[in-house]
């Protein structure tokens, strides 16, 4: 197996493509004061990513909902990992709502940890998040990263019934490093059949997922992953470099360059993903409202 848990012995430092610009600009501090004004916060923060002026500048943003404790203890993940033995905060659904409108977005991803403690796997309460932004927000599009509901079709209808206009599932890695990079109740062949079904069942909500490299992975299981994401249909792909959180996660086996992140783009789209985003920060929400302007520029069929 290539992949491996730290070795300061294998420790690479990161290379210059890799250093991060703190924050900046005035819609971000704006933005930022109003938020904590009102007690709300997005995963953007949370998480420190390194493109939330960018993101925020568009009016795109992630939030994270069904609280903050996963059910699930995936390898590359730095999330906290426990029981929260069925805990939902109802006020979730409000603040997405409010957080929609207090950072005027054109844009929200709605994400969460896994939920494997409730009886639905939290496809309701996500559901009924998705109305609600529907509901007080029509001219802003939703796209949700949702857990795969154990794969469950009732569960799966409950989320899709609620009308986002994106679905996205990650499928993480290649079908060899599956496990141990993701937990065992994840699953390569779990992963696309979830986004077969919102397609097959749903198909005018476009399907999206993302692929960390740097894992081990080679360039040949890259394109198989790939060919098998476009025989379910799956319209979007983001690339980006694994990064490890802390030396309890796996550790990166290379860091790929900007040019060859510029080919796997090249090759995917060649291969008929609608849209691409591939660079070295690139995170499964990156720039997630530049779908909506490529939709909006491309003549119907």
């Amino acid at each position: 197996m290539a992949v491996t848990y730290f070795d300061k012995d294998k420790y690479q430092r990161k290379p210059e493509w890799l250093k991060v610009r703190l924050p900046e600009g005035e819609d971000f501090k704006d933005i930022r004061n109003n938020m904590r004004e009102k007690g709300l916060s997005t995963v953007c923060e949370e998480a420190k990513c390194p493109n939330i002026s960018e993101c925020w500048s568009a009016r795109t943003a992630t939030v994270m909902i069904l609280g903050d404790t996963c059910t699930r203890a995936c390898k590359f993940c730095h999330v906290k990992t426990g029981n929260p033995k069925g805990f939902l905060n109802p006020e979730e659904i409000d603040n997405t709502s409010k957080m929609v409108g207090l950072m005027s977005l054109r844009y929200i991803v709605i994400t969460s940890v896994d939920r494997d403690d409730l009886p639905d796997y939290g496809a309701g309460h996500f559901a009924a998040v998705i109305k609600r932004v529907n509901q007080d927000h029509p001219d802003t599009k939703v796209e949700v990263l949702i857990p795969d509901f154990a794969g469950v079709p009732e569960h799966m209808h409950t989320l899709a019934k609620a009308k986002p206009f994106v679905i996205a599932q990650n499928i993480e890695t290649v079908k060899r490093l599956t496990h141990p990079v993701r937990d065992p109740r994840a699953g390569y062949e779990k992963t696309l059949s979830c986004l077969k079904f919102y397609k097959e069942n749903y198909p005018e909500i476009q399907t999206k997922t993302s692929i960390m490299v740097g894992l081990g992975e080679s360039w040949k299981e890259i394109q198989e992953t790939l060919e098998d994401l476009r025989e379910v249909g799956v319209d979007i792909v983001t690339f980006g470099q694994y990064l490890q959180p802390s030396k309890r996660h796996l550790n990166v086996e290379r860091f790929y360059t900007p040019d060859e992140f510029e080919e796997l783009k090249r090759m995917s789209l060649k291969m008929g993903f609608k849209f691409v985003a591939s660079g070295p920060l690139v995170r499964s929400s990156y720039k997630a409202g530049d779908f909506l302007d490529y939709m909006e520029a491309t003549p119907a069929p």
